[in-house]
């Protein structure tokens, strides 16, 4: 038995709209009972996943391309090794972000022991 659009939607915390526009990516392919879309397994571990992808900074096309490798066949290692490489790349500007990031959060702690001691000089500091 499969789970209807709705509970796929309450599940997953998103919105039947959002489950509608993966299934026109071509990301999700539910079977139909009448006119109500049955989403299998297959589909739910696919939700699953482009939402992980999602939260991780990945584009639906290169949601697209990690999903098609659980399709692929065993030997398509340059399919593999182009993924790999997408996830290297996205490892190192997330990488490049958090450099980014300290170095803010360095210089704006730098900035906050400043405004404090001039507030010192000028009576209490809360």
């Amino acid at each position: 038995m499969g789970h209807t659009i709705g509970e796929l939607a309450d599940e997953f915390d998103v919105t039947p709209r959002a489950i509608r526009f993966y299934e026109e990516r071509g990301l999700l392919s539910p079977s139909r009972q009448g006119t109500t879309r049955m989403y299998g397994p297959r589909d739910r571990a696919r939700l699953k996943l482009v939402l992980r992808g999602k939260r991780l900074g990945f584009g639906l096309e290169e949601i697209r391309e990690m999903l098609d490798l659980y399709t692929v066949e065993e030997g398509d290692a340059i399919q593999l090794r182009h993924c790999l490489e997408v996830g290297r790349e996205k490892i190192a500007a997330l990488e490049r972000q958090k450099q980014d990031i300290e170095a803010t959060l360095e210089e704006l702690r730098g900035f906050e022991k400043q405004f404090v001691r001039l507030l010192e000089e000028k009576g209490p500091v809360d």
